[in-house]
Protein backbone atom coordinates (compact mmCIF):
# COMPACT_ATOMS: atom_id res chain seq x y z
CA UNK A 1 0.00 0.00 0.00
CA UNK A 2 1.37 3.78 -0.62
CA UNK A 3 2.20 5.89 1.88
CA UNK A 4 -1.39 8.06 0.57
CA UNK A 5 -2.82 4.75 0.99
CA UNK A 6 -1.75 4.03 4.76
CA UNK A 7 -2.52 7.59 6.23
CA UNK A 8 -6.21 7.15 3.89
CA UNK A 9 -6.53 4.02 6.27
CA UNK A 10 -5.27 5.70 9.42
CA UNK A 11 -7.33 8.70 9.68
CA UNK A 12 -10.33 6.76 8.08
CA UNK A 13 -10.36 4.64 11.37
CA UNK A 14 -9.83 7.72 13.42
CA UNK A 15 -12.27 9.75 12.00
CA UNK A 16 -14.86 7.62 13.81
CA UNK A 17 -15.47 9.18 17.79
CA UNK A 18 -16.25 5.58 18.74
CA UNK A 19 -12.47 4.13 18.00
CA UNK A 20 -11.02 7.71 18.62
CA UNK A 21 -12.56 6.86 22.26
CA UNK A 22 -11.13 3.53 21.96
CA UNK A 23 -7.50 4.35 21.28
CA UNK A 24 -7.45 7.09 23.80
CA UNK A 25 -8.70 4.72 26.53
CA UNK A 26 -5.86 1.96 25.38
CA UNK A 27 -3.54 4.52 25.73
CA UNK A 28 -4.44 5.66 28.89
CA UNK A 29 -5.25 2.48 30.66
CA UNK A 30 -2.82 -0.08 28.85
CA UNK A 31 -4.04 -3.57 27.14
CA UNK A 32 -7.23 -4.26 27.52
CA UNK A 33 -9.93 -6.88 26.37
CA UNK A 34 -12.75 -6.17 24.17
CA UNK A 35 -14.51 -7.25 27.07
CA UNK A 36 -13.41 -4.48 29.27
CA UNK A 37 -13.93 -2.12 26.80
CA UNK A 38 -17.45 -2.73 26.36
CA UNK A 39 -18.07 -2.15 29.94
CA UNK A 40 -17.37 1.39 29.57
CA UNK A 41 -19.20 1.75 27.17
CA UNK A 42 -22.83 1.89 26.04
CA UNK A 43 -21.72 -0.53 23.51
CA UNK A 44 -22.09 -3.88 23.26
CA UNK A 45 -18.95 -6.33 23.04
CA UNK A 46 -19.34 -7.09 18.87
CA UNK A 47 -19.50 -3.81 17.92
CA UNK A 48 -16.54 -2.98 19.72
CA UNK A 49 -14.46 -6.13 18.25
CA UNK A 50 -16.07 -4.22 14.79
CA UNK A 51 -14.39 -1.19 15.73
CA UNK A 52 -11.38 -2.75 17.45
CA UNK A 53 -10.64 -4.69 13.91
CA UNK A 54 -10.90 -1.81 12.03
CA UNK A 55 -8.11 0.42 13.88
CA UNK A 56 -5.91 -3.52 13.71
CA UNK A 57 -6.95 -3.66 10.21
CA UNK A 58 -4.77 0.49 10.05
CA UNK A 59 -1.70 -0.70 11.97
CA UNK A 60 -3.14 1.12 15.34
CA UNK A 61 -3.70 -1.52 17.60
CA UNK A 62 -1.73 -5.30 17.64
CA UNK A 63 -3.50 -8.03 19.84
CA UNK A 64 -2.16 -10.36 22.16
CA UNK A 65 -3.48 -13.84 23.01
CA UNK A 66 -3.61 -15.69 26.25
CA UNK A 67 -5.85 -18.49 26.09
CA UNK A 68 -9.36 -17.69 25.55
CA UNK A 69 -8.29 -13.71 26.54
CA UNK A 70 -7.26 -11.66 23.74
CA UNK A 71 -5.94 -8.00 24.73
CA UNK A 72 -5.80 -5.26 22.65
CA UNK A 73 -2.55 -2.20 22.85
CA UNK A 74 -1.97 1.04 20.97
CA UNK A 75 0.44 0.56 18.24
CA UNK A 76 2.50 3.73 18.24
CA UNK A 77 3.79 3.87 14.38
CA UNK A 78 0.91 4.71 12.52
CA UNK A 79 0.41 7.99 14.87
CA UNK A 80 3.90 8.47 14.83
CA UNK A 81 3.62 8.58 10.98
CA UNK A 82 0.76 10.70 10.84
CA UNK A 83 2.16 13.27 13.31
CA UNK A 84 4.91 13.79 11.14
CA UNK A 85 2.36 13.84 7.97
CA UNK A 86 0.83 16.48 9.74
CA UNK A 87 3.78 18.49 10.49
CA UNK A 88 5.40 18.59 7.24
CA UNK A 89 1.64 19.84 5.60
CA UNK A 90 1.49 22.34 8.40
CA UNK A 91 5.20 23.72 7.45
CA UNK A 92 4.04 23.65 3.56
CA UNK A 93 1.21 25.72 4.60
CA UNK A 94 3.33 28.10 6.31
CA UNK A 95 5.53 28.63 3.79
CA UNK A 96 2.36 29.62 1.92
CA UNK A 97 1.29 31.75 4.19
CA UNK A 98 4.36 33.61 4.71
CA UNK A 99 4.71 34.61 1.14
CA UNK A 100 1.57 35.71 0.82
CA UNK A 101 2.56 38.08 3.83
CA UNK A 102 5.46 39.58 1.83
CA UNK A 103 3.43 39.89 -1.38
CA UNK A 104 1.20 41.53 0.53
CA UNK A 105 3.65 44.69 1.92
Amino acid sequence: MSASGVLDTLFGALADPTRRMLVERLLTKGPATATTLAETTPLTRQAILKHLQVLQAAGLLAHERSGREVRYRVTPQPLASAVGWILDTAGQWDSRIDRLRRLER
